[in-house]
């Protein structure tokens, strides 16, 4: 089954808000699975003026906040909202993030990820970020569930 999340149902389930919030769409969900988040890189994202002037550039940890925002969405979208409730889900670890290529502003960034594994709370997720079909950086990365406090 293929879904769809606007930017207001991925508020509805991530505790991040602007300008922390970083995706805006999360498309072509497989239950549990996979799925794309659409960033939408914009002129005015918070992080321009000072990274770096007059050329700026997506960072790099923020490319794998998203990633990691990406996977939190797929999760809490996929197990029972009763099990989700007052649940977050924390970013563990990061493991063989590599930036390929600049994310300069004005682009859609394209997050493909995939749930490689999940054991108990604890998930491991990889993914590959795009902007027009080219590579831009990939990583893997580990996520648990906690309760909210």
């Amino acid at each position: 089954m293929t879904e769809k999340l606007d930017k207001n149902q991925i508020i509805e389930l991530l505790p991040h808000r602007d300008p922390m919030l970083l995706i805006d769409e999360l498309i072509n969900i497989k239950k549990l699975f996979s799925a794309t988040a659409i960033v939408n890189v914009k002129k005015d994202s918070f992080f321009v003026q000072g990274h770096f002037p007059g050329n700026p550039v997506m960072p790099g940890v923020l490319i794998v906040e998203a990633f990691g925002q990406a996977a939190a969405a797929l999760t809490a979208s996929g197990i029972d909202k009763k099990e989700y409730d007052n649940k977050l889900v924390f970013l563990m670890s990061v493991e063989k993030a590599r930036f390929r290529n600049p994310v300069i502003p004005d682009c859609k960034l394209e997050l493909n990820i995939e749930a490689i594994r999940s054991h108990g709370r604890v998930w491991k997720y990889k993914g590959e970020a795009f902007v027009e079909g080219k590579k831009m950086a990939d990583a893997q990365w580990s996520a648990t569930i906690v309760d909210r406090k």
